[in-house]
């Protein structure tokens, strides 16, 4: 596994620490995948509810607050396949 996937698992149990209302999937290119559920957040390529894609840098700059994921899709830079209300609950969830 990736030293940022490890890093992703870390800061996202933190800002989801009651788990997550449904099952989603953090793809991030070239690195790996992040699963987030009811249990928490661990690292893993399961089925999901919905599936965000993006770049190493652009997850990075969601988790720090330096971009908005409503931005990022709008801009290209994030994809979801899935559940489009999900994604904007998780959205929230992280802002």
């Amino acid at each position: 596994m990736s030293e940022v996937v490890d890093a992703a698992v870390e800061a996202l149990g933190k800002k989801l620490a009651g788990g997550f209302d449904g099952v989603a999937k953090f793809v991030i290119e070239g690195e790996g995948a992040i699963m987030l559920d009811g249990t928490g957040v661990h690292a893993g390529d399961e089925e999901a509810d919905v599936t965000l894609t993006a770049s190493a840098e652009t997850f990075k700059a969601i988790l720090d607050g330096e971009m908005n994921p409503t931005m990022a899709f709008m801009t290209g830079k994030l994809s979801v396949d899935g559940s489009m209300g999900m994604a904007m609950k998780l959205g929230s969830a992280l802002s």
